[in-house]
């Protein structure tokens, strides 16, 4: 049976919990644990699929279709597992699962109440893979106080109250902010944090305190004394330079050992942090740098593009290069120039997106890279985009646009390159859409295999012929102009394995040109880099090379 962690947080939000819980995870398995990493958030969507970018950042997605908190893929950058759709759990699907089984009559007519029919949902979600792992890491969403979570902090209470004494344990996030007027760390937020937390029935076994300025022994006493802990349990989180940092600076402030000792695991194993020390070493010791341009319609958050960010960091690791990246809004091009804007670049990215809004824009970058002979990497919408322009301006397509903007505009306006994407097979059987369905969960979503092309520039970077990636999108790329393109440079180099639907295009005859209506970015760490962002992080090393 596995150990419980359950990791909650206070004060303020964006204190860090994710990334704490991914660098506790890896910390577990360098000390030769077994872990997994779960997000429970107390938002009422059924997931985060239909939310807006500005509203929850980028969402994540699973090998297994879910769409999912950004977290998550913190969780899989940091420990290498896979995160699955047990992983994740709103309040909105807490509250439909009872709901349906309401309506199914498995409550026996009772009166369906928060507790214990919510709750007991959670702690059922909560037992899903137990006996997989040592440890299971539960992270909170949210901060303690919040009305929406109560039902998540009377589930994790309940739950570590059934379990026998000593297989849950509570670690708690809070700010300790530094008063420059009268230089002193403050700890009263943290002392009320905890108070709260200790009013709903769970008290902290260790607590982690983001602080801009190293937390003085008297400190570190106070907050030990009025929150209940051991002084051993108080661990400080700094800013970092590089969120690849973390595991290395918990272990120095003693993160991991305060979280065995807290199971009283005794004789701890000795970490083995050779690979982070890698990694770290790779971020601050480099050969140079390349500028890249991510042409984007949310470039107002990062958070939006979240794992596309960290993947091209990744591949400046592999290639001991650092990786400046510049956001670059593609509404600015219905007004300028694309090289007002582009120029100087070593490679430029076209991320996904939906709607119409800012895609002429992505198709004049596309053209700006193809023209130019700058590294291009076009992901789902960034793909369909280069495929447009393609079209329009090598194969006299005029008209080519996609079936989704006329569908959005209400007109039939373009010749649609790209369709609504209506069947196709997943896993033993044929799934089927219709343009007028619900938005949530309707995509084409998560991972399908291809098959490439034998000599392609992609099939020599994977170093394979067969390949699995994941996917989030409605509209494909219409196999019907694959001639038609092919003749005009534009070559279909992986395809479904039954050869309808376009996975890859590349150029042919250009340095590094290459659109996928897959997310590889969401499967690339810092220890493993995804090969495509490997290998464009290369070729855009070798135009910084020529400049």
């Amino acid at each position: 049976m596995a150990r419980y962690i359950f990791i909650t947080g206070g004060v303020v939000s964006s204190l860090g919990k994710g990334l704490a819980s991914a660098a506790l995870g890896a910390l577990l398995q360098a000390r030769g644990f077994s872990v997994r990493l779960r997000k429970l958030d107390p938002y009422l969507n059924v997931d985060p699929g239909t939310m807006s970018p500005f509203e929850h950042g980028e969402v994540f997605v699973t090998d297994d279709g879910a769409e999912t908190d950004l977290d998550l893929g913190h969780y899989e950058r940091f420990t290498g597992v896979a995160a699955r759709m047990t992983d994740s759990i709103s309040s909105g699907r807490v509250y439909s699962n009872v709901l349906e089984k309401e309506r199914r009559g498995d409550y026996l007519g009772k009166t369906i109440q928060v507790v214990p029919h919510v709750t007991n949902e959670i702690k059922d979600f909560l037992h899903v893979g137990d006996d997989e792992v040592d440890f299971m890491l539960c992270e909170i969403g949210g901060t303690v106080g919040d009305i929406e979570g109560l039902p998540f902090f009377e589930a994790i209470r309940q739950f570590s109250h059934d379990r026998p004494r000593g297989e849950c344990i509570f670690m708690h996030l809070t700010l300790l902010p530094y008063l420059a007027a009268s230089g002193e760390l403050k700890t009263k937020p943290t002392q009320h944090s905890v108070k709260e937390l200790q009013s709903i029935g769970i008290a902290p076994d260790i607590l982690v305190c983001r602080s801009e300025q190293p937390i003085p022994e008297k400190e570190r006493e106070k907050i030990a004394l009025f929150c209940n802990v051991r002084k051993e349990a108080v661990v400080a989180a700094y800013d970092l330079k590089s969120i690849y940092e973390a595991p290395l600076a918990y272990h120095r402030e003693g993160l991991d050992q305060a979280v065995l000792d807290a199971f009283q695991i005794s004789p701890a194993p000795k970490p083995d942090l050779t690979i982070w020390q890698d990694v770290q070493d790779r971020i601050y010791h480099t050969d140079g740098a390349v500028n890249i341009a991510i042409v984007g319609k949310y470039t107002q958050l990062e958070d939006a593009y979240k794992s596309i960010k960290e993947a091209l960091i990744h591949g400046g690791m592999a290639n001991r290069i650092k990786v400046n990246v510049e956001w670059v809004d593609a509404e600015i091009f219905d007004h300028a120039d694309a090289a007002d804007h582009l120029e100087g670049f070593h490679a430029i990215l076209v991320p996904g997106g939906f709607g119409e809004r800012g895609t002429e824009g992505k198709i004049k970058a596309a053209e700006f890279a193809r023209t130019r002979k700058i590294p291009y990497l076009g992901i789902c919408l960034g793909m369909q985009m280069a495929v447009i322009e393609a079209a329009r301006n090598l194969a006299h397509i005029e008209t080519a646009g996609s079936e989704e903007f006329d569908h959005e505009a209400g007109q039939k306006r373009f010749e649609p390159v790209v369709y609504h994407l209506k069947e196709w097979v997943q896993g033993n059987h044929a799934v089927k859409r219709k343009v007028g369905d619900d938005k949530g969960g309707t995509m084409r979503l998560g991972s399908y295999d291809a098959t490439l092309k034998d000599g392609s520039r992609v099939a020599e970077i994977y170093g394979n012929t067969a390949i699995e990636e994941r996917h989030r999108h409605r509209y494909e790329v219409d196999v019907k102009y694959r001639e038609q393109l092919e003749t005009c440079g534009l070559t279909f180099s992986g395809m479904s394995p039954d050869g309808k639907l376009p996975e890859i295009v590349e150029i042919d005859d250009h340095p590094w040109f290459i659109g996928v209506q897959f997310h590889p970015e969401l499967k690339s760490k810092p220890f493993a880099p995804h090969p495509l962002f490997k290998d464009f992080v290369r070729a855009a090393k070798d135009v910084s090379r020529l400049v």
